[in-house]
């Protein structure tokens, strides 16, 4: 069964964006997105979130697992505020 695996990494150039890409390369995925803008990399294939983290982490970059709060930002709502008061 195919998983999705979303990791924030701490990438800085291209350079570090081609690390990442070389290890993702070497793994047996479905297909991998590197977003150097957002620092994000999606993984989806028949793999584990701890060997895509584990594979990742070795390209020396701060890696952790995207929140679900930030992979989907909920819309701010203000409180309801009666007139006068």
């Amino acid at each position: 069964m195919a998983a999705t695996v979303v990791l924030r990494v701490a990438m800085s150039c291209q350079g570090c964006a081609g690390a990442v890409r070389r290890l993702l390369t070497s793994m047996e995925v479905e297909s991998f997105d590197v977003d150097l803008q957002e620092q994000k990399v999606t993984v989806k294939g028949n793999v584990t979130p701890e060997v895509v983290f584990q594979t990742v982490s070795r390209s020396g970059k701060k890696t952790s697992f995207w929140e679900a709060s930030e992979a989907e930002p909920v819309p701010e709502v203000a409180p309801d505020v009666a007139p006068g008061a």
